[in-house]
């Protein structure tokens, strides 16, 4: 489609970089989309999440529909001006959101009717009208309907909630009204069954998508089964496409998936985590309320740029969290997504000089290592 593109840039093994062509903006990949659920990145500012790195942020169908509305933002200049990101959006189809509902649900082919969290008023959600909210806010790119299969789950349910999802994936392509710059991705379903995710592929390649996403995955599973999913169904995707893991993960999870040809992620985890005290660093996380951190002057990690590691002392920090001050938060959440962008760059170029192996290995001995000692 004229103004929306994925080039495939450079491979080394299975690992890849890219570049994604939207109508606003270029996405480097592989990328790391910040969280911006309710169209804002928690205890960010859009220009401090631009200076982060972060190239496209994601933003979610259910929360943006109940409140404030997507016809209201629309009326408001559309998504970007609304919430002033001049970058790509992704927005989530609300698929995961309604799953977490459980008790405040009913699904049918004909999609889902659940209770507003906010007020209790009854909402139908299909996906025809998850793909036309997607579009009546402006994303750049649309994320189909799908049902996000809970974790545990017997192979008879997630065959019978993948088919779902592939009806209704036929149903948002269908409904799909394609705009300059912007594309519909697809959503492999299936849980952990082989048989299953090889289904739900073949049938999605078939409906030719603009890029396409795993989901289902990072719901309580594990590592090691995600990425034993993740051998088996990326080979069946096209490789002049995109591919998206969605909610996934730690820094040692995105390196692992990288090293399987993802190139896009997102996930709340660098947010949350500086919202309660949690930092990344290269040398694993640190715990800013642990006390051995009081009268600590160093910074969080002296290889980052980012206003929290060149301004500010991990005993100042510690202080923050302890007392509940918004600043920690704020300067937390700042420094766990410039760590996360300056992880994305480093892998982007070791794939580029076709030095992965050796980086990842570095890597992983790196986060071994005691923040205690001399950084």
């Amino acid at each position: 489609m004229s103004g929306f593109c994925f080039e495939l840039l450079t491979t080394d093994v299975r690992a890849r970089t890219g570049r994604l062509s939207t109508a606003h903006g270029v996405i480097e990949t592989p990328s790391f989309m910040p969280v911006g659920t309710a169209a804002a990145v928690k205890a960010m500012t859009p220009e401090a999440v631009v200076e982060t790195g972060a190239q496209v942020i994601l933003a979610n169908t259910y929360h943006l529909m109940l409140r404030p509305g997507a016809e209201r933002v629309k009326r408001l200049g559309g998504l970007h001006s609304f919430m002033n990101w001049s970058g790509p959006i992704l927005t989530d189809s609300g698929g995961f959101q309604v799953m977490s509902l459980a008790a405040l649900r009913t699904v049918s082919e004909a999609g889902v009717t659940f209770r507003s969290h906010i007020d209790g008023a009854l909402v139908e959600l299909s996906p025809e009208r998850s793909v036309e909210i997607q579009d009546t806010l402006g994303a750049d790119i649309v994320m189909v309907f799908d049902e996000c299969t809970p974790w545990p789950v017997e192979e008879v349910v997630a065959a019978k909630s993948m088919r779902l999802s592939m009806a209704w994936a036929e149903r948002s392509r269908a409904s799909f009204a394609e705009r300059p710059g912007s594309g519909l991705f697809g959503i492999v379903q299936g849980s952990v069954y082989d048989d299953l995710r090889r289904e739900s592929a073949e049938t999605l390649v078939g409906l030719d998508f603009d890029g396409y996403a795993v989901g289902g995955l990072a719901v309580g599973e594990g590592q090691k089964t995600t990425f034993q999913v993740l051998d088996s169904c990326l080979p069946l995707l096209p490789e002049d496409r995109p591919r998206y893991l969605m909610g996934f993960g730690k820094p040692a999870d995105l390196v692992g998936a990288v090293a399987r040809g993802i190139d896009m992620f997102d996930c709340v985890l660098p947010t949350r985590s500086g919202r309660t005290g949690q930092a990344f660093t290269r040398r694993g996380a640190v715990n800013l309320r642990n006390a051995r951190h009081a009268e600590d002057p160093r910074p969080l990690d002296s290889a980052c740029s980012c206003p929290a590691c060149r301004n500010y002392g991990r005993a100042y920090l510690h202080h923050l969290v302890r007392t509940g001050e918004i600043l920690g938060s704020m300067l937390l959440t700042w420094h766990n997504l410039h760590y996360y962008q300056d992880l994305m760059a480093a892998m982007r170029d070791a794939i580029a000089e076709s030095t992965f192996d050796a980086f990842a290995v570095d890597f992983t001995a790196e986060q071994a290592m005691s923040d205690i000692e001399p950084l």
